[in-house]
């Protein structure tokens, strides 16, 4: 049994935010924790951030498999890594242990999951790393307020690898999190919940208590929202806290694409949200995947036009849509639905995209007249250094961050690449 590996896993998934101080001594005693980065590069070569941590997530076996390991953590991991921990240092079995994945005979075991009351947590100190030096050269910190989501988004890897209900922290301790992180000097940062706004209520409440510490003033903050539940009380309590920017999943402008999508909400929630937004000073950042099942030439013209009517600071275009394993698009593919449209292989622990067959000869030469240079949006690609969203390998982004710049990647590009306009 590796434990170095096990903690390497935890890493990976980005869970282990917890009491770390239960284990160390435990861990210091029994051997040094070796994290691979080599080895992780080579799972997650090129893909963005967000997408490292959804894939390790939903196929975590693959991960442990890459990595060599023996055994990890699947899901919330700071309470199960600590049990296992403590039972190893007193002598007891830990192989049933919640939330385990262990290799057994050749094969992998998962053990029953455990996603206890997130108000169990214990203060986030956030003193275990180098946060200063990951903002001064990442540009902003994470922060997390809930996790799980109930939408049902077909293609969506969060409810999967975090649950399908959304599980809150307390307004208090979020807040006091933040706080600790100020006193290190960082105050930007991004939301790192699926969306922010759901429920509506736990929004305000976070925001309310932002306001209640003084703090609105002291820090600028961006948040994953979706557009069907953001009301003018959540925008004006956002800005009273100090939110600067949204990024709204809106993934398509036209009906029928969204409800093939599984969203909910249409065309005009995605115009109230940017209407409001824009009402109480915050930046619009609008996500688009393009290429979705029964897309068609006519529903990406309904979409690029709503974008325009929107107005949003950025429009985000990805073309193709990821296949993750467990979610309902990835069991559609399985069955042999959109099997014409993949890219990428049948392989799902790689990254696989979906294409819709119908427009896929047609859609670079298509968005290209639509959007007819419009320098709102921006692409998922690295071929157009200028306009690419992608975070990873992103020159411009790297450069702006040096130079003092802070924020949401996508806010930050936008502002760099206005400068002295």
């Amino acid at each position: 049994m590796t434990l170095g590996m096990m903690l390497a896993v935890q890493f990976i998934t980005g869970q282990l935010n917890g009491p770390v101080s239960q284990i160390v001594n435990f861990m210091r005693a029994t051997q040094d924790a070796r994290i691979s980065l080599e080895r992780l590069a080579e799972v997650h070569a090129m893909e963005t951030e967000r997408q490292q941590n959804e894939a390790s997530a939903v196929m975590p076996e693959e991960v442990l498999t890459a990595c060599g390991a023996d055994a990890g953590i699947r899901g919330d991991g700071e309470f199960a890594f600590a049990e296992i921990a403590n039972r190893a240092r007193n002598g007891r079995r830990w192989d049933d242990a919640p939330n385990l994945i262990l290799r057994r005979d050749g094969k992998w075991h998962r053990n029953p999951a455990s996603t206890p009351s997130l108000a169990l947590l214990p203060p986030m100190t956030r003193g275990w790393v180098d946060n200063p030096r990951y903002f001064l050269e990442g540009g902003q910190a994470g922060v997390e307020t809930k996790r799980g989501c109930p939408h049902r988004c077909i293609y969506c890897a969060d409810p999967v690898a975090k649950g399908k209900s959304s599980r809150l922290r307390p307004p208090r301790s979020v807040v006091e999190e933040l706080a600790r992180l100020l006193d290190q000097g960082i105050d930007h940062f991004h939301t790192c919940d699926s969306e922010f706004n759901v429920p509506e209520s736990h929004a305000v409440a976070v925001c309310r208590e932002i306001a209640r510490r003084g703090l609105g003033g002291r820090l600028r903050w961006y948040a994953y929202c979706a557009p069907g539940s953001f009301s003018r009380d959540l925008a004006a309590w956002m800005q009273r806290a100090g939110c600067a920017g949204i990024n709204f999943g809106t993934d398509s402008g036209d009906a029928e694409m969204l409800r093939r999508l599984g969203r909910d909400f249409g065309p005009d929630e995605i115009l109230r949200a940017s209407r409001l937004c824009r009402d109480h000073g915050m930046a619009v950042m609008l996500d688009l995947l393009i290429g979705a099942p029964g897309e068609t030439r006519e529903s990406v013209g309904r979409t690029i036009d709503l974008m325009k009517q929107a107005s949003p600071d950025c429009v985000g275009v990805a073309v193709g849509v990821r296949v993750y394993p467990g979610t309902e698009f990835a069991k559609r593919v399985l069955r042999g639905d959109g099997a014409a449209g993949l890219v990428g292989g049948k392989d799902l622990s790689k990254p696989v995209f979906f294409i819709e067959p119908g427009v896929a000869p047609i859609l670079s030469d298509l968005l290209d007249a639509l959007i007819a240079g419009d320098g709102r949006f921006l692409f998922f690609d690295a071929g157009r250094p200028d306009r690419n969203y992608n975070y990873n390998a992103n020159r411009l982004l790297v450069d702006a961050i040096r130079e003092g710049y802070r924020g949401a990647y996508w806010d930050i590009l936008r502002r760099y690449r206005g400068r002295g306009a």
